[in-house]
């Protein structure tokens, strides 16, 4: 299908989803649902290692002392939200470029933190609940 361009307001009964498309194989992945709520894609992460810029929220699985990276986001307002669902040890966020400080700590299920990228100054803390910001 080809690019749409609208130039007024695009309605749907039952909302819009943000999909992309396997070229190979042909399999359709929904990234975001956009209804009543925006829904959008999870990461798994669990042990050391990126969390992704392609899923809205990263739920961490910690397995010691884990190194976590943040690439600088792609557009200003994109969003990334951060939980910690299993404690087996501390994982320390760097984002690459931080405007609210260096490092984010998650050592406890149930921290979380929710980013906002802004392309002058770079990802900025807009909620932590329980992490620790250096």
């Amino acid at each position: 299908m080809a690019n749409t361009t609208f130039s007024g307001p695009v309605r749907s009964e039952n909302g819009f989803e943000s999909v992309t498309k396997n070229t190979t194989t042909g399999a359709v992945t929904v990234g975001a649902t956009y209804g009543a709520t925006i829904t959008g894609g999870v990461q798994s992460l669990s042990g050391a290692g990126a969390v992704d810029l392609t899923n809205l929220v990263t739920e961490l699985t910690t397995t010691g002392t884990d190194a976590l990276t943040l690439a600088d986001g792609t557009t200003s307002g994109q969003v990334k939200i951060i939980n910690m669902i299993v404690d087996g040890g501390d994982g320390t966020l760097t984002p690459a470029t931080f405007a609210s400080g260096t490092t984010i700590t998650f050592d406890a299920v149930a921290e979380s933190a929710t980013l906002v990228w802004n392309s002058t100054i770079g990802w900025v803390a807009t909620s932590v609940q329980g992490a620790t910001i250096a």
